[in-house]
């Protein structure tokens, strides 16, 4: 089976369209499943976030530990009712095409945000933006409709809040409806993109920070896993750096373990940028039980899935958030695998196993749960089917969803599920935009939530963790709301995902970055 794999991979490798060949020199070749898109720093997708990070800067950086620390802003100061930022902006900032980089610059990039408001609502500081000023060339004011304390974590964010010049910019300042170029202050500048092949960065040999080690970074388009694990062993690509996983993964797990076992690579494992998660709906269906929730966390052996299905490479999660996210360390209790407490969490709940039957019932209605997922999504396949089996063990019949994409995706906007998989976004989303979003009906987790009957005490507890000033008080309002969650078992999350690195000894690494979409090509050389 090795063999066949191999093969494919090799198969797959050779449909690769080969880029040209350039002067090698000091050149990291990296690959990605698609280009980087157009790059522009205020929209999403064909943009991709790891090149966006790699041309356009924010005010600040989010860093480990979930420190806020400076970065195109040196500093800031905040009113005491905490609706007024102030930042001093960095002297000396140029983007790369000359233009300065000052305070009308950054009011000229928050208001083209603000001209497509609709596609950012999801984002609550773009919502809260009232007032902008630029009082002089190192000052940008920005004053909120009310306290939002999370402001400083979304201005850290790859996209939307960062700077391209605005002499790029469409005659009407909305960049929405393209840029001229891609320009931006950071450490690379995009030189060239041959679609379907590759895309060239060179360094900014005019950055005002600590200028890359590397001269280029070639980044070629490899979609499929087993192409990229070839390309790699054939020395065509120096670095893998991401997500594992066959699905949307750098390579497959099984893949990175025999990369590991080799001397001649260097490999590691992030710590948690993220859980791999399900929702249970509590309003439809069996799950709108307590005891059926809690039997299912109880009734899934999260260490054979560990084993079985991430090869130890992703360890097991019993909480929504990992407990080095600000305000999540609650030791709260997991729900431990316990099949014979499942069990009795079912009968007490009135759901029998009938003389000679497989499935449970109460009031004449079967234990029927279905399970949705992306149907060509491998993994989260794999993992249905186990916990298919599982839940099986204790009375439960799992019905497999398996559907496109954008079914899956209406499934969970309408809050038409069972189970559904939900993964978390990792910092520096959470907890505050996860938890936000819980408010929002066209989220997963608002649907999972919406038959709690203290759903709308959580929403209210939510809305005030986020407007307040106090830390004490924010901290114990996570505290209720987290622990009420947890208890609820709307959630059941599986994993804490991580990003894989792998290299030959000629490359070196800084390590990983604390969010899971930053690539530390800066920090890399190449021998």
């Amino acid at each position: 089976m090795a063999i066949f794999f191999r093969v494919l991979a090799l198969a797959l490798l050779l449909a690769v369209p080969a880029a040209p060949a350039l002067a090698g020199g000091n050149e990291l070749v990296f690959s990605w499943q698609s280009n980087c898109g157009p790059l522009n720093p205020h929209l999403y997708s064909p943009n991709q976030m790891y090149a966006q990070n790699m041309l356009y800067e924010p005010l600040v950086r989010y860093a480990e530990g979930g420190k806020i620390v400076p970065w195109l802003a040196e500093r800031w100061d905040i009113s005491p009712d905490g609706r007024t930022y102030t930042f001093h902006l960095r002297q000396g900032v140029t983007f790369s095409d000359g233009t300065p980089f000052d305070a009308a610059a950054v009011k000229a990039n928050f208001e083209a945000v603000r001209k497509n408001l609709a596609r950012h609502k999801w984002l609550e500081l773009v919502n809260q933006l009232d007032v902008l000023e630029a009082p002089d060339p190192a000052t940008f004011v920005m004053k909120l409709k009310s306290p939002y304390y999370p402001a400083l974590q979304e201005l850290s964010l790859i996209r939307p809040l960062r700077f391209a010049s605005p002499a790029v910019f469409p005659e009407d300042g909305d960049t929405s409806k393209g840029l001229k170029k891609a320009v931006g202050t950071g450490p690379w500048l995009l030189t060239e993109t041959k679609l379907g092949e590759y895309d060239l960065f060179i360094r900014n040999d005019k950055y005002w920070g600590k200028k890359p080690a590397l001269e280029r970074v070639r980044v070629k388009v490899i979609s499929d896993p087993n192409a990229r694990l070839t390309a790699y062993e054939t020395g065509d690509v120096d670095l893998i750096y991401g997500s594992g996983g066959h699905a949307s993964g750098q390579i497959g797990m099984d893949a990175f373990k025999l990369l590991a076992a080799d001397k001649a690579n260097v490999t590691g494992i992030s710590g948690p940028l993220g859980t791999r998660a399900l929702c249970l709906n509590s309003g439809r269906g069996p799950t709108r039980d307590l005891a059926v929730r809690q039997a299912v966390a109880h009734a899934v052996d999260k260490a054979a899935l560990v084993k079985g299905v991430f090869l130890d490479v992703e360890k097991p999660a019993d909480t929504l958030f990992a407990s080095d996210i600000p305000y999540c360390d609650l030791k709260l209790p997991p729900f431990a695998l316990d099949p014979a407490k499942a069990e009795k969490l079912l009968d007490d709940a009135g759901w029998k196993l009938p003389k000679g039957a497989s499935v449970r019932q109460k009031d004449g209605q079967d234990l029927e749960i279905d399970l949705c997922f992306i149907g060509n999504d491998a993994l989260q396949k794999f993992i249905a089917e186990l916990m298919q089996g599982e839940l099986a063990k204790v009375g439960m019949r799992i019905r497999l969803v398996g559907e496109e994409s954008d079914a899956f995706g209406k499934r969970q906007h309408d809050g038409d599920f069972g189970i559904i998989f939900n993964d978390t976004s990792g910092p520096p989303y959470e907890p505050h935009a996860v938890v936000g979003s819980m408010r929002s009906p066209s989220h997963a987790d608002y649907q999972a939530q919406v038959g709690l009957p203290m759903k709308a005490n959580i929403d209210a507890k939510i809305t005030q963790a986020l407007t307040s000033t106090d830390e004490d008080k924010r901290a114990a309002l996570y505290k209720d709301i987290l622990t009420t969650l947890h208890e609820q078992a709307v959630y059941l999350p599986l994993t804490n995902m991580t990003n894989i690195v792998v290299h030959r000894q000629d490359v070196t690494d800084p390590g990983f970055m604390p969010t899971k979409y930053e690539i530390p090509f800066e920090g890399m050389t190449k021998r």
